[in-house]
C-alpha cells in the first residue's frame, strides 16, 4: 500500500529516494526469490542488483496491475529465468551453496531439532521441479495470492491451482518416505 503512488507517477520523482524506499522494503525478498530459483547465493546478489536497475531505469512504466512486491517478483523471476539460460551459466558448473536457516530457540536440543527440520524441508523443497517450486513460495514464503501467481507466472489460475497441489503433494511424499527410512514420524 505504501508504494501505490508510483501507478500515477509519470516522472518528476527522486527516482533514488524511491529505489532506496523499494530496496529497504522488498530487498530481502527479491534476494531470496532470486536464490530459490538458483540455489547460487552469488548469482542472487548479481540478480537482486540487476533485478533493482531495472527498476530504476524503469520505475516510471510500472502501471500498477499488480502489487510492487508482485512486480519486484515478477522481474526478478525473468532476470533468474534469463541468468540460467545464459550460455555461460550452461556452461559453467558450480558448487551449489546450502540453505541456512537462522533462527534462536530456548534450548539447544530445541534448536538443532527445528534446524534439522528446516534444512530437511528446504532440502526437498529446493529439489522439486523449478514450475512446482515457484508456486509453492510464491504461495507460501511471499503470500501471493492465485490471481497475483498467475498473472506473474503468465498462466491460468487453474494452473497455479494444479502446481501448487502437485508441489504440496510432492514435499509431502518426499518427506514421509524419509520418515519411513529413519524410522520418523510421518509429516502428514
Amino acid at each position: 500500500m505504501q508504494f501505490d503512488y508510483l501507478k500515477h507517477v509519470k516522472g518528476g520523482l527522486d527516482r533514488h529516494a524511491v529505489l532506496d524506499e523499494l530496496m529497504q522494503a522488498y530487498g530481502k525478498d527479491v534476494w531470496n526469490f532470486a536464490f530459490f530459483m538458483t540455489h547460487r547465493r552469488e548469482l542472487a546478489d548479481d540478480i537482486s542488483q540487476e533485478v533493482f536497475i531495472k527498476v530504476f531505469e524503469h520505475l516510471y512504466n510500472f502501471r500498477g496491475q499488480s502489487s510492487v512486491k508482485t512486480w519486484l517478483l515478477a522481474i526478478t523471476r525473468n532476470t533468474a529465468r534469463d541468468v540460467l539460460r545464459s550460455a555461460w551459466i550452461r556452461r559453467v558448473t558450480l558448487m551449489p551453496s546450502r540453505y541456512e536457516a537462522q533462527q534462536s530457540h530456548p534450548s539447544a536440543e530445541r534448536e538443532t531439532i527445528d534446524k534439522l527440520m528446516t534444512e530437511q524441508v528446504w532440502a526437498v523443497v529446493l529439489k522439486l521441479p523449478p514450475k512446482l517450486r515457484e508456486v509453492l513460495l510464491l504461495s507460501i514464503h511471499y503470500g501471493l495470492s492465485m490471481n497475483e501467481m498467475a498473472d506473474m507466472l503468465g498462466v491460468s489460475t487453474g494452473t497455479v491451482k494444479s502446481r501448487l497441489h502437485r508441489a504440496r503433494n510432492a514435499v509431502n511424499r518426499k518427506l514421509d518416505e524419509d520418515a519411513v527410512l529413519t524410522g520418523g514420524e510421518k509429516w502428514t
